[in-house]
């Protein structure tokens, strides 16, 4: 690695928002001082919604830089943001900004922490694939989740699914956060629901409960050239949202499509961020720098997901 090739990535990481002031104070082991921006091992932790993005992120990062060494634990965003906190990791990727009492502890301990946008994400919303209703309104959304709505039936009218089982993939997820934040708007949830343990396993469920609905991040079946992700496809059905109370046909309703995300028509969307503690130009610095830069960045829109940064093309096909 050339030492062009390194300024360039503080360079990058540094109009990413990442590059911490020199003044931060680092308290974990003295051997994590012998990593540089693209050599070395360190640890991060990931809201496993983005497990399978942040998966191609690290692997193709090691490929370009072979001495660098990104270990990834994937796990619930309030577990993820406690590792932050607590100096276990220097880098985070959740689905939401420094709340205000962890931006008090950092302010305590004298640090300032830098966030970086990586790319817009969506939530889907998923049936078993012999479930009518396959359209729904963001009002019914709401119900669903809240319990005013428990039957099938109350939905569209039509009999044969029984009542209405929601299914989350864990506990303390930013998933169910989002629900609870953005839709149900404070309101207790619906006591038929409960978590899967995993985003695979929420699909595995639905797909054998036809009175099922869940709700996973779009990264889990945006990368419609994944094996993985053709097999999830095959398992369930995507249902269309409308934010309209009243929509007057079936063009009304959207799925969250890459372009629907970038175009902010589609109703279920949410940030995905980049979030350093660290006080220098580590590793964690460059990985960061990188994933919000231009390869990483095509990464992003590969995945199916929005770039931060960068223009996308979206062409209308539809006849004026």
């Amino acid at each position: 690695m050339t030492r062009v090739n390194i300024k360039a990535i503080g360079s990058a990481f540094a109009l990413g928002g990442l590059l911490l002031a020199g003044c931060n104070q680092y308290n974990g082991p003295v051997e994590n001082f012998t990593d540089t921006p693209t050599s070395g091992a360190i640890s991060i932790s990931v809201d496993e919604t983005f497990e399978p993005i942040l998966k191609s992120q690290i692997d193709t990062f090691q490929k370009l830089y072979p001495s660098a060494r990104i270990t990834a634990t994937y796990k619930p965003e309030e577990e993820v943001m406690q590792d932050l906190l607590a100096n276990k990791i220097r880098v985070a990727v959740v689905s939401r900004q420094l709340n205000a009492t962890e931006q008090a502890e950092f302010d305590r301990l004298k640090i300032v922490p830098r966030t970086a946008r990586l790319a817009t994400d969506g939530l889907a919303i998923v049936v078993h694939p012999s479930n009518p209703d396959s359209l729904l309104t963001v009002s019914k959304l709401r119900d669903i989740f809240t319990g005013k709505t428990q039957e099938w039936a109350q939905v569209s009218g039509k009999q044969g699914l029984g009542s209405i089982n929601v299914v989350f993939d864990t506990n303390h997820s930013s998933t169910t956060r989002y629900v609870q934040d953005s839709l149900t708007r404070g309101s207790a949830l619906t006591k038929r629901v409960f978590a899967a343990k995993s985003n695979p396993a929420l699909l595995d469920y639905v797909a054998t409960h036809p009175n099922a609905i869940g709700i996973i991040g779009v990264n889990w079946i945006s990368d419609r050239d994944d094996a993985e992700v053709q097999g999830f496809l095959k398992k369930v059905r995507i249902v269309g949202i409308s934010a309209q109370p009243n929509p007057q046909s079936s063009d009304d309703y959207l799925q969250p499509y890459q372009a629907y995300l970038a175009l902010k028509t589609y109703p279920l969307r949410r940030e995905v961020y980049l979030i350093s503690r660290e006080a220098r130009a580590g590793l964690g610095t460059g990985f960061a720098s990188f994933a919000a830069g231009n390869k990483g960045q095509l990464i992003v829109l590969k995945s199916g997901l929005v770039p931060a940064t960068g223009q996308m093309r979206i062409i209308d096909t539809n006849k004026r």
